[in-house]
């Protein structure tokens, strides 16, 4: 896998971006494992789907990480408050009604 700055045409630069998002897309297939995960095993202690708390944690260190990497804190928070919520939808399908009742 060649950096950006070795790739010399369009279609090399293309095959990159396609390579790197079969990447994301396999990396949250694995993320939803744990998230399904999660669920279990809040299930079994009665935690709720949504816990506020861990919830800004995750924020916090995406943003941290997009500062690393030269990325826009703010867009990489969206992000990721989509895709938390998307989890925690998906830990309160898992759940059932009763999902709801802390947090």
């Amino acid at each position: 896998m060649p950096k950006p700055v070795d790739c010399t045409s369009m279609a090399q630069i293309r095959a990159e971006i396609d390579r790197l998002d079969e990447d994301l897309v396999r990396l949250f297939a694995e993320r939803a494992g744990y998230i399904d995960r999660a669920a279990e095993i809040k299930a079994e202690v009665d935690l709720p789907a949504r816990i506020g708390s861990r919830v800004e944690e995750v924020v916090s260190n995406v943003r941290r990480h997009a500062e690393t990497y030269g990325l826009p804190p703010e867009l990489v928070e969206k992000l990721w408050r989509r895709l938390i919520d998307w989890s925690i939808a998906r830990e309160e399908n898992r759940l059932g009604p009763d999902s709801l009742r802390k947090g």
